[in-house]
């Protein structure tokens, strides 16, 4: 009987704002100190879509993907996030981004290396870095969101030929 009274209770859409006053816009003001850092779009796009795989938020996943075609963004640079280690369409700038990416992800088992810290500042700087962190944490805020919520995905129609 719970799954049933769970399973209903997260059916459609759900004014988070309504639930807890503030609290996305709370989640917003980080991504206002992103956008006001000048961070490279296609990075911040980049990585928002890999947190989002991994975080298996399908709202945000295609939310980010959306966002990355409309700046023109080459398909396979799109289609490869998964296998970005694998690949060379991102610049070494773009896979450290996705490595720390997949670290700040996973910090519950191991954290974040010294080696690693390190590592990331060959491509960012110490400001940088901090703002890169802060998109990470922006998107996870909203997986955890879009996936509790079960919010639907926003699908572009296409017009059949």
């Amino acid at each position: 009987m719970q799954t049933e009274h769970m399973s209903s209770v997260r059916k459609g859409w759900r004014d988070l704002d309504e639930l807890a006053p503030g609290m996305t816009d709370a989640i917003a003001a980080i991504g206002d100190v992103v956008k006001a850092s000048g961070l490279d779009k296609e990075l911040t796009e980049l990585v928002k879509i890999r947190a989002s795989q991994i975080n298996g938020c399908a709202y945000c996943l295609q939310l980010h993907i959306n966002k990355a075609r409309d700046l023109n963004m080459a398909p396979e640079r799109i289609d490869l996030i998964p296998v970005w280690p694998e690949v060379d369409v991102y610049s070494e700038r773009e896979k450290a981004a996705l490595l720390w990416t997949e670290l700040v992800n996973d910090v519950a088992h191991g954290g974040v290396s010294d080696e690693s810290y390190e590592g990331i500042h060959e491509y960012f700087s110490e400001e940088e870095v901090a703002i890169l962190t802060a998109v990470i944490i922006e998107i996870n805020a909203y997986n955890k969101l879009g996936a509790i919520y079960r919010m639907k995905p926003p699908i572009r129609s296409r017009a059949v030929e």
